[in-house]
């Protein structure tokens, strides 16, 4: 019986970078966002807010990061075994599980590193389409995915 794993974990350069790249996509745009990086804990690594953006996107970016670390999938309205889900389950869900730790709005990834999950990032301030996007490249620009079954 094995008792002790090596784990994988996220460095603050790879955060860094990940701010970096969500940042600059945004600042091209014209989209003032938040971007928030956690570790698979969820606890944050980095937070960034670009001027002109709203504050409550630091609470958004937040939770969207920790939801998506915490569930090792990105977020959305869809349930726990991918089952859609009305407004007034996903609202359940988020008081249930803790309104600072699930998310139903879209725009938070997994940090996908060899089949295992070593953080997550939330992006809020464009529309979730916007929001996906940045936050997919980010994770990309390190050479990370955002599924399990990534390599």
């Amino acid at each position: 019986m094995t008792y002790i794993a090596n784990a994988k974990r996220l460095t603050l350069a790879g955060a860094r970078k990940m701010v970096q790249v969500a940042v600059g996509i945004a600042e091209k745009d014209g989209i003032p966002i938040t971007v928030a990086i956690v570790d698979a804990g969820g606890h944050m690594l980095a937070l960034e807010r670009m001027d002109g953006g709203r504050f409550h996107t630091v609470h958004s970016s937040t939770t969207k990061a920790v939801s998506a670390s915490s569930n090792k999938r990105p977020t959305t309205s869809k349930g726990a075994q991918n089952q859609d889900l009305d407004t007034t389950h996903a609202l359940g869900l988020a008081l249930a599980a803790g309104p600072s730790r699930w998310t139903a709005m879209e725009g938070g990834f997994p940090i996908i590193v060899e089949g295992e999950c070593i953080g997550g990032i939330g992006v809020s301030g464009g529309d979730w389409t916007f929001d996906e996007r940045v936050a997919k490249a980010a994770v990309e620009a390190i050479g990370a995915g955002i599924k399990i079954d990534n390599k």
